[in-house]
């Protein structure tokens, strides 16, 4: 069964918001967009530099540094100098707060 840690409170985040942490060691990026939670490895697969401050743009977002872009549903490179994708993670939302799913 898969394990969930508790990231946010309940309202803690509002549509256009984001919040790090760090989950099982990984620097991790939550974004609230509308009335959904994704939850994301918080590095730039293309040199390292976190995502935290990127701009979004259409459910994705951009990093800060040189512009790659990645799916936020799905962690996909949606453009150069990115390849390869950043690691997402199941989020649940409880009555209690917002639970991410720890990576394995």
């Amino acid at each position: 069964m898969a394990e969930f840690e508790k990231v946010a409170e309940p309202g803690e985040l509002t549509a256009g918001d984001r919040k790090s942490f760090i989950i099982d060691d990984l620097p991790a990026l939550l974004v609230c967009i509308g009335d959904d939670y994704y939850a994301i490895e918080d590095v730039c697969t293309h040199d390292g530099q976190p995502l935290t401050d990127g701009p979004i743009e259409d459910c994705a977002i951009v990093c800060p540094r040189h512009g790659a872009k990645f799916d936020l549903k799905d962690g996909k490179a949606l453009c150069m100098p990115a390849t390869e994708p950043v690691q997402t993670m199941n989020v649940d939302v409880r009555d209690d707060g917002i639970y991410v799913e720890v990576p394995e």
